[in-house]
């Protein structure tokens, strides 16, 4: 289970994703731009495509727990 979310920057820091797991321990960090490489960089490869779409349609500052299928 992972908790994912999407934070709105600043002028100067962009926007950006945090995917913490079930004690909210932070586990990836990186920008809503780059979200497959960040995904890829934090071993999360296999939930990409499930995590992609719900980054994409989750609003700024807001909370998702995701539970993935194929765990």
């Amino acid at each position: 289970m992972f908790y994912i979310l999407k934070i709105k920057g600043t002028k100067v820091i962009p926007d950006f994703i945090q995917i913490r797991d079930e004690n909210m321990t932070l586990r990836a960090y990186f920008r809503v731009s780059q979200a497959k490489r960040g995904l890829e960089k934090n071993n999360l490869q296999k939930y990409s495509e499930e995590m992609i779409k719900i980054i994409e349609s989750l609003a700024f500052g807001k909370i998702h727990k995701y539970i993935p299928e194929n765990a």
